[in-house]
């Protein structure tokens, strides 16, 4: 593999070392785009962590339904801080210090590893919400916490194995020459543009990658939701009809926020790719959703609100 040098540094020979291009060249603006960014990864941990908490604390919320919740809050605080940290230092620095061709790999190693695990995960709840409005009764029997557990770790197991083989052979790509991202993080279609050689190879394997992740699970929640919403309409009780759109449209609404962004960046040939627009609705996925999903949640589950206010209430009186 060719080891070149960073920009500028071409003629000694070394490991490879990337600079994320910055938003803008104007200091002011970026100063800007750094204190928005900051605001809302802090919200989002905010967020994703009360969720967690108000889940763990709440023994009404210990339902498989929850117990998928926690852990997509879990999922999304370190899916968030595998970006947000490198990318406001980049922001703030101008995009000055670099980062090393390990450093670079690593990154996203845990970004494709947690967003698969991610994507996986929304498959597995629209399962579970499928479960319990089609057969209340056998529920907690179907639903067991050992094949809730066995679910939320094949979950990471995928994500992890794609993220590996994925990351792996991006890597053995050779890198020469140019080595700017345009990008705030280290995604796979902008370090493939950095990439020398015959592209077609890693262009077919990533956009397989991305169907298998993307388009298998969306398949399966768009199934899952047509016999949901054939059910929900034969309920009788408005309440009931009513309970179980309200927890749906909560878990349809972030599924359609991320798959709907990473299928506008994957589910496209590498060739077409453009930089400004990957970054842009890059933006979205990597720090607007993991803020939006707690928000989401809150406002559309009243059980979930009911906890949250119980578990303040029980801590701010002792």
């Amino acid at each position: 593999m060719c080891q070149c040098g960073f920009v500028g540094d071409e003629n000694h020979t070394g490991e490879i070392q990337f600079r994320f291009q910055p938003f803008s060249p104007v200091l002011e603006v970026q100063m800007f785009i750094y204190v928005t960014f900051f605001l809302v990864y802090i919200g989002s941990l905010i967020g994703n962590a009360t969720i967690f908490l108000t889940v763990w604390a709440e023994r009404s919320l210990h339902t498989p339904m929850y117990f998928f919740l926690a852990n997509l809050a879990i999922l999304e605080i370190f899916y968030s801080s595998t970006v947000a940290p490198l990318a406001l230092e980049s922001i703030l620095t101008m995009g000055r210090i670099p980062i090393s061709f390990t450093g670079c790999g690593t990154q996203m190693f845990f970004f494709v590893f947690l967003g698969c695990a991610d994507c996986i995960l929304l498959g597995i709840m629209a399962y579970d919400r499928l479960v319990a409005i089609r057969d209340p009764l056998s529920y907690t029997l179907i639903m067991r916490w050992q094949l809730c557990a066995q679910l939320v770790g094949g979950a990471l197991v995928m994500g992890f194995i794609l993220a590996l083989l994925l990351t792996n052979f991006i890597f053995h790509l050779p890198f020469c020459g140019y080595n700017t991202i345009t990008h705030f993080y280290c995604d796979v279609l902008p370090i493939l543009r950095l990439a020398c050689g015959d592209m077609q190879m890693p262009e077919a394997m990533i956009f397989i990658t991305s169907v298998i992740i993307l388009t298998i699970p969306f398949s399966l929640i768009s199934i899952s939701y047509v016999f949901i919403v054939s059910t929900i309409l034969r309920m009788r009780s408005a309440e009931g009809r009513h309970k179980a759109f309200s927890t749906c449209s909560s878990h349809l609404t972030v599924v359609l926020l991320q798959y709907g962004c990473c299928s506008l960046i994957y589910l496209r040939p590498s060739s077409s790719y453009n930089p400004e627009m990957g970054r842009a609705v890059s933006v979205v996925y990597t720090f607007i959703t993991p803020l939006l999903n707690p928000l989401i949640y809150s406002m559309r589950n009243k059980e979930l609100k009911d906890a949250l206010n119980k578990v303040i209430k029980r801590y701010t009186l002792i």
